[in-house]
């Protein structure tokens, strides 16, 4: 959370005195509500000292936790790699595969692999160099798979078409589950093979620094 706070503090340097405007005026507004429905017993009076707290700290946690994730992308968004630190907030049930496709010009492909099948994502500088390497991509996997494992492309980018780098989450989550967890297990051990058959081409580097793990973990709760 110190991290995270750092971190949100660099792009957003009101952040505490936001933070905590937000904490006094929700401990304020639930403690009139909650005097005004209970009265001022000694038992309702401790309820509302809780109830207030309570809430006033769960507001300003989600306040946080979005300026938090307007600051992660503000930081990656536009270098190299940013979709592949993006994607690590999937969390459980996923697997991610920084790198899987780079070409010359530093155009990359990542791969996230979950129930929804197999998902690759392209970014780069160039949007139909990208879109190429992805279609390449996805013959390769989908041939090593078979056909009834999906293989979804995104392409991340502004221009029509292509998804947003803040978007790129609930795009992906948003993906209908359509394998079992042992046929994702089946598809894992194909995919390696696939990995193995490749040659060692160094992924440039990416954006995401040290500091940038409290945020995603504020991001995700």
């Amino acid at each position: 959370m110190r991290q995270a706070y750092k971190l949100t503090k660099q792009y957003d340097p009101r952040i505490g005195l936001i933070l905590f405007a937000t904490f006094i005026v929700v401990a304020a507004v639930v403690a009139g509500l909650s005097i005004w429905l209970l009265g001022t017993g000694w038992l309702a009076i401790t309820a509302t000292v809780v109830t207030s707290l309570l809430s006033a700290f769960l507001a300003t946690t989600i306040l946080f936790g979005r300026r938090a994730e307007k600051a992660m992308f503000a930081q990656v968004e536009g270098q190299i790699g940013a979709a592949a630190a993006v994607l690590q907030m999937l969390g459980r049930g996923w697997t991610i595969a920084p790198g899987v496709g780079v070409n010359k010009s530093q155009d990359i492909v990542h791969r996230a692999i979950g129930r929804a099948g197999v998902v690759l994502v392209g970014e780069g500088k160039s949007l139909s160099r990208t879109k190429n390497l992805l279609v390449t991509e996805a013959k390769k996997h989908e041939r090593m798979v078979g056909e009834t494992i999906p293989v979804t492309t995104i392409l991340v980018g502004d221009a029509e078409g292509a998804t947003p780098l803040p978007k790129l989450v609930k795009t992906v989550r948003k993906l209908p589950k359509a394998i079992s967890p042992a046929e994702q297990t089946e598809m894992m051990h194909k995919i390696k093979a696939l990995d193995a058959m490749r040659p060692n081409i160094p992924m440039p580097r990416g954006p995401m620094p040290t500091s940038m793990k409290g945020a995603r973990k504020a991001m995700r709760g």
